[in-house]
């Protein structure tokens, strides 16, 4: 029989037989029949000893393409089959490999702290108030009683961006705001972020978190400055904390105090935190200067006011035991996973 017309034959029976498979058992039958070592393919090729140079090289030629044409279907075939016949039940999902574990994320220490501190003055009835962190030299300066030659606008000096905007060395600034746009009683607290052209160490930042409160009526005395800073530090650090005012001069409260609460580690008995002497200052406070009142418009013959100002970073380093006040901002995984 003529090759050529047998590898006619042998291409329509193939696909025949493909076109009647359903099982992947039957396929290799049929891979077998045709393209195995006694498949009609290798008959063919077995039977052109005998023909011309020619007519080898054609019937050569279209046999290999018809073995590559038959191996391309039966592949195809063979996924499909595969997929057919899967169990029904049977998952992708390989639950014999280990999961991946995800960590989980939680709040900065400097967030948990200063949402504590939130927290306690809200319950006394303070409203909380924030402001702008680009400020003028009027509500940074000279509406708190600190002119432009008062020597202590020293300890108060920031960084100026372009004229006479300034980033606020204090959240201070908020309370002009809000003494400027209402009349009193005021009762709030400003936290945020404030600035300071200091060298980093481990007590010190060029950047910090402050909250500083303000109380305004008619009638507020220190005693309830005291009373309100007690029930704070009670709230914040326990109920045997003690506290201490101490002489100290602010230019925009006056009478002004430095805070003081028994240290925390020791009890009041002295150590290394405390510096041997049972005490940690912890804020600045006083009754708000008259001349903070005339700058905003207020009576100081009918109003009296106290305020106060913390550092968070402060809070925190007593709260969690940090001795470095860096740790807070490095970033570093180590450090903050401590808080989880």
């Amino acid at each position: 029989m003529d090759p050529l017309k047998r590898l006619g034959e042998i291409r329509t029976a193939f696909e025949k037989d493909l076109a009647a498979c359903g099982d992947p058992a039957r396929l290799e039958d049929i891979r077998t029949a045709y393209l195995g070592r006694k498949g009609g393919l290798t008959e063919v090729l077995r039977s052109i000893a005998g023909l011309s140079p020619q007519e080898k090289a054609e019937v050569g030629k279209q046999a290999n393409i018809l073995k590559n044409d038959f191996t391309a279907k039966l592949q195809e075939l063979a996924v499909k089959l595969e997929s057919s016949h899967a169990p029904k039940n049977k998952s992708v999902l390989d639950i014999t490999l280990p999961g991946i574990s995800r960590r989980s994320g939680t709040s900065h220490p400097l967030t948990k702290t200063l949402a504590r501190i939130n927290e306690i003055f809200v319950s006394l009835g303070f409203n909380i108030a924030e402001g702008d962190e680009i400020e003028t030299e009027f509500y940074n300066f000279e509406a708190l009683n600190i002119p432009l030659d008062h020597p202590s606008r020293d300890a108060f000096d920031t960084f100026y961006i372009e004229g006479k905007y300034l980033l606020r060395s204090h959240t201070s600034n908020v309370q002009i705001h809000i003494m400027q746009s209402q009349k009193p009683p005021v009762q709030a607290i400003m936290p945020g972020r404030v600035y300071r052209p200091d060298a980093v160490d481990a007590s010190h930042s060029f950047m910090f978190h402050q909250v500083e409160g303000l109380m305004v009526g008619k009638g507020i005395r220190f005693s309830d400055l005291k009373g309100t800073l007690l029930l704070f530090c009670k709230s914040m650090f326990g109920d045997d904390i003690k506290l201490r005012f101490r002489p100290h001069f602010f230019p925009f409260t006056e009478p002004s105090a430095e805070v003081d609460i028994s240290c925390i580690i020791c009890k009041g008995k002295g150590c290394r935190v405390c510096k041997g002497n049972g005490w940690l200052e912890i804020m600045g406070s006083g009754m708000v200067n008259p001349k903070v009142f005339e700058a905003v418009g207020y009576d100081p013959a009918a109003y009296t006011g106290y305020a106060f100002g913390m550092g968070v970073e402060r809070i925190a380093m007593l709260l969690y035991g940090i001795d470095d006040i860096r740790l807070f901002y490095e970033n570093d995984v180590r450090f903050l996973k401590q808080f989880v």
